[in-house]
């Protein structure tokens, strides 16, 4: 059976649980270990699949069409392993496992209570990780105190009890916040955070302490006083400019090695020259790139994470520096899209939901078209470039997506053929499919002359067949395809340094050790652009 690692939060919300996970799987790989990764949430949807990203930020996809939280994607970034539905689980989830059980008669007419019938299916749901790896790294969402928190606290307390010795860690991370009118760093909500886990019966063994600045000996030593742990297990986790430099941190402060001591695994020393290559190369580039990502969810950049990261993934690969402007789509339709894009070398326009800024999007499109500039559309981003180019290239007045105006009289994106009276959950393309690549394309370069590929989709219109073939006549080349021919899946246009779209999401299976090749082509493309301005 594999060996758990438990992650806990105190004082405040959005300390980093998650990088701090994936950063703890990166060194544990890097020892030689096998792993696998869960988290836990503690708010009552089922999943985030229904959520703004406002709300939540971005939702990870996954393989097997888990519609995730995003802290999932920085497992499989940070990692080599493959996130699925036995991955997340949120307390939504857990009840209505619960109560479907209960309505089944699986309880045998017991009274159904959190303590056994919840604390036991979230156990369950801990065994579920468990595939054959090393070490199973859990993070328990939420911060310690909030009564939403506390089934899952209580199952890991329960969950160590039933354990051998040296098979659970439990790490806790905390604040010590710099207090700038006195100068000085304070341990204090660190201590009421420790007191109040084990209020509920659970002993931290490390501590991963944020703080501005790395914590002196004398601070840990008092952290380690009063909160019954280590001095070497007071881990500072300070602030970096690159969430890669994470792993390289806490290994300098001996993190990795006291988890393997505590849970007494034998493994070769941490081959981290990948991570210390990464940071200084992606520091040190001369040449910059600047991308403009055109959406609708800009003044929350967490909506957009895992296109981000695998901008920087592809931008090491290029040896670029990189430099994201964040244009929101409405402004465009207010200020117009050469007065907001005039300045980048690439155009990207993402996913989402919604008709609000699409028309920016639309017009962003235009520019990048008429002005050949290199440009990448991603599920809604290849939608605006499919009605925009209906609508000025094939004289299509008016056309549209059916998702943002019923009457259009040109449906160039729609609901497939009987999907119109299906509820929206059943009309969702989800996970990862297959597609096939047309020949001497763009797309086929950039899959490296394959004539297949596998991606994953979170989209609910798709292409419509019925203009096809007046689009095709009119320049624009549908360069993937599903397999049974129905479904187009990446469009792009011959004449054009860069243009290209695609209904599914790359940006999912990215990773700083496998950049996807859809973002290196369009990082290439944009850096040579650049060059071309400054010749």
């Amino acid at each position: 059976m594999a060996k758990y690692i438990f992650v806990t939060g105190g004082v405040l919300s959005s300390l980093g649980k998650g990088l701090a996970c994936a950063s703890i799987g990166a060194l544990l790989e890097a020892r030689g270990l096998t792993l696998n990764l869960q988290k836990f949430d503690p708010y009552l949807n089922v999943d985030p699949g229904t959520m703004s990203p406002f709300q939540h930020g971005e939702v990870f996809v996954t393989d097997d069409g888990a519609e995730t939280d995003l802290d999932l994607g920085h497992y499989e970034r940070f990692t080599h392993a493959k996130m699925g539905k036995v991955n997340n689980f949120t307390a939504g989830k857990i009840y209505y496992n619960v109560i479907s059980k209960e309505r089944s008669g699986d309880y045998l007419g017991r009274t159904v209570q959190v303590i056994p019938h919840v604390t036991n299916e979230i156990q369950d749901c801990f065994k579920a990780a468990d595939q054959g790896q090393d070490v199973v790294i859990c993070e328990i969402g939420g911060t310690v105190g909030d009564i939403e928190s506390l089934p899952f606290l209580e199952a890991i307390r329960q969950f160590r009890n039933e354990m051998q010795q040296n098979d659970v860690v439990h790490v806790h991370v905390t604040l010590v916040p710099f207090i700038k009118t006195s100068e000085e760093l304070k341990t204090k909500p660190t201590q009421h955070s420790v007191m109040k886990l084990r209020e509920i019966g659970i002993q931290p063994d490390i501590l991963l302490c944020r703080t501005e600045m790395p914590l002196e000996n004398d601070l840990k030593e008092k952290i380690s006083l009063f909160c019954n742990v280590s001095p070497e297990a007071v881990i500072t986790a300070v602030d970096v400019d690159s969430i890669y430099e994470v792993p390289l941190k806490f290994n300098e402060e001996g993190l990795d090695g006291i988890l393997v001591e505590l849970l007494r695994l034998k493994t070769k020393n941490p081959d981290l020259g990948f991570w210390e290559n990464f940071v200084k190369k992606t520091s040190e580039c001369e040449v910059i790139v600047k991308i403009g990502i055109v959406g609708k969810y800009v003044d929350l950049k967490e909506s957009y994470k895992s296109l981000s990261e695998a901008l920087s993934h592809a931008a090491f690969s290029s040896d670029v520096r990189l430099q994201i402007s964040y244009i929101d789509s409405e402004e465009i339709e207010n200020k117009g899209a050469e007065n907001l894009l005039g300045e980048v070398d690439g155009i990207l326009i993402p996913g989402g939901f919604g008709e609000r800024g699409f028309e920016g999007m639309i017009m962003a499109s235009k520019y990048a078209r008429e002005k050949k500039v290199p440009f990448l559309g991603i599920c809604l981003g290849m939608q605006c470039a499919v009605v925009e180019f209906s609508r000025n290239v094939c004289e299509l007045s008016n056309a549209n997506s059916s998702e943002f105006s019923e009457d259009t009289p040109f449906p160039v994106i729609a609901l497939l053929p009987g999907q119109e009276n299906i509820d929206l959950g059943g009309t969702m393309r989800l996970g990862s499919y297959p597609g096939i690549l047309k020949s001497d394309t763009l797309a086929a370069k950039i899959y490296d002359g394959s004539t297949k590929f596998e991606e994953r989709h979170r989209h609910r219109y798709e292409l419509n067949n019925k203009y096809r073939d007046s689009m095709e006549k009119k320049g624009l080349i549908f360069s993937g395809i599903s397999p049974n021919d129905e479904l187009v899946e990446i469009i792009e246009i011959s004449e054009h340094p860069f243009y290209f779209g695609c209904q599914f999401h790359p940006e999912f299976k990215s990773a700083p050790f496998c950049p996807h090749p859809v973002f290196v082509s369009f990082v290439e493309a944009s850096k040579n652009a650049r060059s071309e301005l400054f010749k």
